[in-house]
């Protein structure tokens, strides 16, 4: 029997939609929150377009501070849309 992990003990999780690449998506989350930061907020990317888009799943509370990294960031990073479910793109 496979052991289920309740509701309450899932992390959650809210995705953005990203313009940029991923080489600067991750310098600027290491510049800006360091890797304490980097283990708090625990983002992945999801998906790739083919298009310059990228799908990044970040924990819900450190989405402000990782738009706040993409607004420091020296490279040009746009946060285009947040989302709750990955279904909302």
């Amino acid at each position: 029997m496979k052991m289920k992990i309740k509701p309450s003990a899932k992390m959650k999780r809210r995705y953005l939609l990203i313009e940029g690449s991923k080489k600067n998506v991750e310098k600027a989350i290491l510049d800006y929150v360091g890797i304490l930061g980097w283990t708090k907020a625990s983002p992945f990317f999801v998906k790739t377009a083919k298009t310059s888009k990228l799908v990044l799943a970040v924990n819900r509370k450190e989405v402000n501070n990782i738009r706040a990294a993409f607004e420091v960031a020296e490279e040009k990073i746009k946060v285009l849309k947040v989302s709750g479910t990955i279904r909302g793109f």
